[in-house]
């Protein structure tokens, strides 16, 4: 596995690497996010970890920009203990964020916990594909065809969608999901759950004669499949 590390402090990056080399990992280590961007693009990584504050271009926007490509886990890193630049973090399409300072060991275990979560859905659910008019699930290989293309969706995106169309018609409520998806067990605010639906819709329904992902009112949402954008 190909860990990309971005900060900018070289002590954090080399920690970093000490540490994630250990558990058998090729670790990349980068200061400058336009830098990081334009490698990922290049070489590739199997899992990313980037700090907010960066020189060139932001974590924010890095973490932007490979989300509109890729479904890599992303881990963010913040100095800002604010709930706001967490939940943006979430929204922008990060897996998971750890807040300096940290401990290396902290960092490696949560590398090695969204590791975990992803290999046990899928073997978990080995073999297990859900059709609908539409719409196919791979749970396998984690990948999802709307009339038979791909449709590029993150790991949160996937494990949210799992989680409704395993149980279609059932509505969810918001804290529910953010127990399943993202583990949390409080409830401070809901806007991943909300962002990461609206990404759904867009990647899902649009230009589509189905619609699936349906919103209660005052409760939370479901999977159901209707025609057209009702």
């Amino acid at each position: 596995m190909k860990i990309l590390v971005v900060d900018d402090d070289p002590n954090v990056c080399e920690i970093a690497r000490l540490y994630l080399e250990k558990q058998n990992a090729e670790v990349v280590t980068m200061g400058n996010g336009t830098e990081a961007l334009e490698y990922f693009r290049q070489a590739g990584a199997d899992f990313v970890i980037l700090d907010l504050m960066l020189p060139g271009m932001d974590g924010l926007a890095v973490c932007r920009e490979i989300r509109k490509e890729s479904t890599v886990p992303i881990i963010m890193l913040t100095a800002k203990a604010g709930e706001y630049d967490r939940i943006l973090g979430l929204d922008l399409g990060a897996d998971d964020y750890v807040t300096k300072p940290f401990s290396p060991s902290e960092l490696v275990s949560r590398v090695n916990s969204l590791l975990r979560r992803i290999e046990f859905d899928k073997n978990r659910h080995g073999g297990e594909e859900f059709e609908f008019p539409g719409l196919r699930i791979d749970v396998a290989s984690r990948a999802v065809y709307v009339n038979g293309e791909a449709v590029k969706i993150s790991p949160k995106e996937f494990d949210l969608l799992c989680l409704l169309a395993r149980e279609a018609g059932r509505v969810f409520s918001r804290e529910r999901i953010l127990t399943a998806v993202w583990g949390y067990d409080r409830y401070v605010n809901y806007r991943p759950v909300h962002v990461h639906i609206k990404w759904l819709r867009e990647k899902l329904h649009r230009n589509h004669g189905y619609t699936y992902l349906h919103t209660v009112h005052k409760v939370g949402y479901k999977f159901e499949v209707r025609p057209g954008n009702s």
